[in-house]
């Protein structure tokens, strides 16, 4: 089989950042897709780009398609052939379909019997055929966040194509496609002229002679130039830029030949906090900032430049002059902002709307008072820790309505500008710090709040907003969670469990329910959905944590409210999973609840009737089980919990080999089967071990499915 090298080059108007990895991956997705659909063979290929290309480079394509015989088998031979043995229309129609004579027909015997068939040979098709086809379809594909549709032709992509570069071995590639030109032509770099055009008359030479024109055209590539400089800009050592490998993988999609710069800013900018500093360079203008060797910020910065290298300092200044009038506007919020201590904001609370059923601000504001009040009596804090707290639930939400984030440049901001103006107004510093922690975390992997002041109203913030909107009937869907519901309620289970609180989880969430109840009608499933949504939640913390789901499942139906406790439990159980004294006492539960399990109406069980030996040690050495689970429960020592079971789990071997439970007589069998009730209702104190799976379990139904 013959393969070739195939080029492809979608040339655009600058595509946004976010947009150029959505290109590459729906490029290479569809190509991997014509591959497999094509049954074509391709050694290896690339899919990557810069705002103003998207480029695909596959090597040892196959030139064609294998020929491929075809077997098509068609009605029965009864259907097919009429008494006087002549083809009936089915069979004619048959035929016409597969395009074959009648000599080409053979019956073909099945276990359902015996139908006309045919074979032939598909001839297989070129791949530059395959591909012109392939080309409109995937380009019109790609899953975009946004499209612009242009010309009179409704063209359709994330920004206008304006051509096409096709090269199949080593050749260009007619294609028609919305008059767009075509051929082996690209362009270089923007600022060496939108009319230079680069000639490519072998797909080897793309990107030397892209390189040549000041384009990088390889994402890794450019992102690897861009570490190189940063890290290098300061050869004298005195300063380092910032790391930030978000900011990278942003640039590198906005360039196609970077070259670092460094900028500066007037000193007297940095008597701003650091991060409003950063915030402006890097998230306004993704530029990087940049400390000196002790760590501090500098008033210097770095940006990643695409234009001409030699015109980098006339750049510079035009930089530096963005930079310095955001960097004036947030010094004039600040001096502004602190002209009043922080309380002073939480007045203006009342005129931002939270959720029109659940009120303002402000209304959320004494909720989470209130709620913080609660927690920190449950959690038996001193008197001193509860003030701070209510204090930081006073002043959390105050920054929201500061000119700082009222002006929207500053809003991923939300609670590092509350603390800054609780520390300038002379608050504690644990309440300053609380006020900047209660967001925490912000996400998956986000670290948690530090402070006692900072967990105990970050859960009195979540929950009021998880009860809140689960109150008033607006639960979260699979693609909708506006309210960012989820985040909020892992957030709440995550700092209960790392704190190792003995909060009442369910109860601390009826209370936020009763004071959203006080504000609007609660929806009627309110209390069931709310529950329910916090046992997801605790759920998928417990699996988080490297627990079982067979485990989790055993011990749900105790009391999920003691997050904490629960977990403990679970572990528990989890370090036992596997051994082999466990596996037997697990063996043995299943079989006490696999025989009463049909049960449905059980006689009160009578000691008296008791007739085996092994029968009555059952029960006596149960009463000591008692006893002894519940000394371990008081002490919450569930380890050892488990060790009187699996004690125990030998005088249940012993029963099974000794009685029979199922006997004839009516009186013994039914004593039995409460006496193996009471059994299973003291292994449901611990964990319901009917609900874990056996490693013979998991192979049995590997086989069945």
């Amino acid at each position: 089989m013959e393969r070739s090298r195939f080029l492809l080059e979608l040339g655009c108007e600058e595509l946004p950042e976010r947009q150029i990895e959505i290109a590459c991956n729906g490029v290479s997705s569809s190509f991997a897709t014509f591959l497999k659909s094509n049954k074509l063979y391709c050694g290896s290929y690339k899919v990557s780009g810069t705002p103003r290309r998207i480029y695909l480079d596959a090597l040892e394509l196959d030139t064609h398609q294998e020929d491929e015989e075809i077997l098509k088998t068609g009605p029965l031979v009864s259907v097919a052939y009429d008494e006087e043995g002549n083809l009936t229309p089915a069979g004619k129609g048959f035929l016409n379909k597969s395009q074959a004579k009648e000599a080409a027909i053979f019956i073909q015997e099945t276990e359902k019997g015996k139908f006309l068939a045919v074979k032939y040979i598909k001839k297989g098709l070129a791949t530059v055929e395959l591909l012109k086809n392939w080309i409109p379809e995937m380009i019109v594909q790609i899953p975009f966040e946004k499209k612009m549709a242009w010309s009179q032709l409704g063209l359709i992509f994330s920004r206008p194509l304006r051509w096409f570069l096709i090269l199949w071995n080593h050749k260009p590639l007619e294609l028609d496609f919305g008059g767009i030109p075509c051929g082996n032509i690209t362009y270089g770099n923007r600022f060496l002229g939108l009319d230079k055009s680069i000639t490519i008359n072998k797909a080897e030479d793309y990107l030397p002679k892209l390189l040549e024109q000041k384009v990088i055209a390889d994402i890794e590539e450019r992102r690897k130039e861009i570490i190189t400089q940063l890290a290098a800009i300061f050869p004298e050592g005195n300063f380092k830029v910032i790391e930030d490998r978000e900011l990278v993988e942003t640039v590198v999609n906005l360039v196609e030949y970077p070259t670092a710069v460094v900028g500066e800013f007037e000193e007297k900018y940095l008597s701003l906090p650091d991060k409003i500093i950063i915030s402006t360079i890097n998230q306004a203008q993704k530029y990087f900032a940049v400390q000196d060797n002790q760590g501090k910020l500098s008033n210097k910065f770095v940006f990643i430049s695409n234009g001409n290298p030699s015109a980098s300092m006339i750049i510079r200044k035009g930089n530096e002059k963005v930079v310095k009038a955001r960097l004036a506007d947030a010094l004039w919020y600040w001096n502004e902002d602190t002209k009043y201590p922080l309380e002073y904001w939480t007045r203006h609370l009342d005129k931002v709307i939270f959720q029109a059923k659940l009120g303002t601000m402000a209304d959320k504001t004494k909720r989470i008072m209130q709620l913080v009040s609660a927690l920190a009596d449950e959690l038996k804090i001193t008197e001193e820790q509860k003030k701070k707290a209510i204090r930081c639930a006073e002043l959390c939400k105050a920054d929201l309505v500061t000119n700082m984030l009222g002006e929207k440049e500053f809003t991923k901001l939300q609670g590092y500008i509350g603390k800054q103006y609780a520390i300038a107004s002379g608050e504690d510093l644990e309440v300053a710090e609380g006020i900047f922690e209660h967001y925490l975390p912000r996400g998956s992997g986000d670290e948690l709040p530090s402070t006692l002041c900072g967990a105990i109203v970050a859960i009195g913030d979540k929950m009021d907003t998880v009860a809140g909107i689960i109150g008033i009937g607006m639960m979260p869907t699979g693609s909708g969670d506006p309210f960012a519901l989820r985040r909020a309620a892992n957030g709440i289970v995550q700092i209960i469990s790392s704190r190792k609180w003995d909060l009442d989880l369910f109860s601390f969430a009826d209370r936020a329910l009763e004071l959203i109840g006080k504000q609007t009608e609660l929806d009627k499933k309110a209390k069931k959905n709310l529950h329910s949504f916090l046992e997801q939640r605790i759920t998928g913390l417990l699996k988080t944590n490297g627990i079982a789901y067979d485990v989790i499942e055993s011990v749900m139906h105790i009391d999920k409210s003691h997050l904490h406790d629960l977990e403990n439990r679970a572990q528990a159980l989890n370090a036992l999973k596997g051994k082999e004294d466990f596996i037997h006492l697990v063996i043995g539960f299943k079989r006490v609840a696999n025989i009463i399990a049909e049960t449905q109406d059980f006689v009160p069980f009578n000691k008296d009737k008791l007739v085996e030996p092994e029968e009555i040690n059952l029960y006596e050495a149960l009463q000591i089980l008692h006893q002894d689970i519940d000394s371990a429960l008081q002490n919450k020592d569930y380890p050892l919990a488990l060790q009187y079971l699996i004690k125990f789990g030998k005088v249940i071997d012993a029963f099974f080999d000794a009685v029979l439970v199922n006997c004839e007589d009516d009186e013994l069998r039914n004593n039995r089967h409460s006496l193996l009730k009471e059994v299973k209702k003291e292994f449901l104190r611990v964990a319901d071990l009917s609900l874990i799976v056996l490693e013979t379990e998991q192979k049995e139904a590997g086989k069945c499915s």
